[in-house]
């Protein structure tokens, strides 16, 4: 059985959503047991089936807006959900954890508690993100690491494409280095450093420079910067998804004829609206921890986390963290003959 753990107190609508998202998780995945994190009163009264479900009590959650994480994961390690969940990764009692929390405390606590694979020099937060094609993609680095060298960026493609190929499904993929032109010598410095790296390396597939404008349409899997950039990216996407949604809806419902056109099409709505939903997907993986952690949006559902747990199931199935590890150690023996 694959065990993971559940923050349950993270999240903007803990600890409901997470513990109606587990008990529809055990429903759908048979290979799984489920370990909620959190207040053992509140959830006991949401608990409605507690098959393949445990409960540990870790009554505190840190605040969504803690100002100082580290320091909040390392005073309430005791009693804290997201850090009893991270713990039991390094006490071998879970095998992935699955939390909406605050993203800075959940990215300080995975460092502190879970800590990084020996050798991956810089974790990474990879959120997948949709496509015109209607295949999903992976971006990076979504706000770990503002600066950053490029042999770590290395690293974390390489990481990308193993996830691309055991998670999503794609039997080759394509690298992209996100920059403000497709030409070589377009950028930064480090830009220009990344492009040469990746384009002498056998370790994945480079396509070269990606303009972010071509990002839902281009032919890449894996989309790669530094954390300011992607960041700055993933968060213009969300805006415009939410903003174009928002002008669509008041053009079809300004008119009589629009209103008929909306509900005659409101199968392609839903369907378009679907399309762009990060619940549909799960959450953002941490790479480069010892064991996987998945950063689910503060606002997740039952569904989305359902789709997080289902996220980390695969990965832990699929042994991606394993494998990446395999060759880093290898890298390590090379480098020692």
């Amino acid at each position: 059985m694959i065990r993971i753990a559940v923050d349950a107190m993270g999240g903007d609508y803990a600890p409901k959503e997470q513990v109606e998202g587990a008990m529809l998780a055990i429903k759908k995945i048979k290979d799984i047991e489920i370990i909620l994190y959190g207040d053992e009163l509140q959830i006991k009264q949401l608990l409605t089936d507690d098959e393949r479900i445990t409960i540990v009590h870790a009554p505190y959650q840190i605040p969504m807006g803690e100002k100082n994480p580290i320091s909040a994961i390392k005073t309430n390690k005791k009693t804290s959900s997201m850090a009893r969940a991270l713990s039991s990764l390094r006490e071998g009692t879970a095998d992935s954890v699955v939390s909406s929390g605050a993203t800075q405390a959940l990215i300080a606590g995975a460092h502190i508690l879970v800590r990084r694979m020996k050798g991956f020099k810089r974790t990474a937060i990879a959120p997948v993100i949709p496509s015109v094609s209607g295949l999903p993609k992976i971006l990076l680095d979504a706000g770990g690491n503002l600066t950053i060298k490029p042999e770590y960026m290395l690293q974390q493609a390489f990481f990308a494409k193993i996830y691309a190929q055991e998670v999503l499904n794609r039997p080759n993929p394509v690298v992209g280095l996100i920059n403000i032109g497709t030409e070589p010598g377009k950028g930064r410095e480090l830009d220009h450093e990344v492009f040469e790296l990746f384009s002498k390396t056998d370790l994945f597939e480079f396509y070269g420079n990606i303009e972010p404008k071509t990002i839902l349409t281009s032919p890449c899997d894996i989309f790669i910067s530094d954390g300011f950039t992607a960041n700055i990216v993933m968060k213009t996407m969300e805006g415009t998804a939410k903003g174009m949604g928002e002008i669509l809806k008041k053009s079809l419902t300004s008119t009589f004829f629009g209103k008929i056109g909306a509900l005659l099409a409101r199968k392609n709505l839903k369907q378009f609206k679907k399309a762009l939903n990060a619940s549909e997907i799960g959450g953002a993986v941490i790479y480069g921890l010892y064991k996987p952690v998945i950063k689910a949006q503060g606002s997740s559902n039952a569904y989305g986390f359902y789709n997080g747990i289902r996220q980390a199931a695969e990965i832990c199935r699929k042994d991606v963290f394993g494998k990446v590890k395999a060759y880093i150690d290898s890298t390590k023996e090379t480098a020692n003959e």
